[in-house]
């Protein structure tokens, strides 16, 4: 498929990725994940996200489902880009950022990042204490996707989260 010109500094994303996380938190038992991440277009000139995860045992066996959570990446002039990202759990985020490519290798991103720091936060009546964060998204030397998730909920201030290295499938 053509993509949209204004996709094209996101383009290095797009695809089925999987792979294993960590995840802490002050507040919470130290996990890993496993997860799966696809990035996709259909043409108009944003890009949609879904992902899902489960919560690994030392085995790496599924013990449960983890977080899921749907985006939509929209570009904006000058490789800036605004994320809307909604959650289950009961919070919604508008978030806004920057793609920055780094190196391409025969007319293809082989190295590029995005970095986003949360502009809002809704919550639902329900759902738990989170008012903002940041993540960091990255297309590593090796081909994988490389994330990480910081944010700054229940009393605690910005902190590490979440980090995932992940294949394309």
């Amino acid at each position: 498929m053509d993509l949209p010109d204004e996709v094209l500094p996101l383009s290095w994303l797009l695809g089925q990725w999987v792979g294993v996380g960590t995840g802490h938190y002050p507040t919470i038992e130290d996990f890993r994940f496993g997860q799966e991440l696809s990035f996709t277009c259909d043409g108009r000139p944003f890009i949609a996200m879904n992902s899902r995860s489960w919560i690994l045992d030392d085995e790496g066996n599924r013990v449960r489902p983890g977080a899921t959570e749907a985006a939509f990446f929209r570009p904006r002039p000058d490789n800036q880009f605004e994320a809307l990202f909604s959650h289950p759990t009961g919070f919604a985020e508008v978030w806004h950022g920057r793609v920055t490519i780094a190196d391409i290798q025969d007319a293809r991103i082989t190295r590029a990042s995005l970095e986003m720091t949360t502009d809002t936060v809704m919550r639902t009546e329900s759902a738990k204490e989170y008012i903002g964060g940041q993540r960091l998204y990255g297309l590593v030397p090796d081909g994988d996707l490389a994330w990480t998730f910081d944010m700054s909920a229940v009393g605690e201030p910005l902190t590490n989260h979440l980090a995932a290295k992940l294949q394309r499938v």
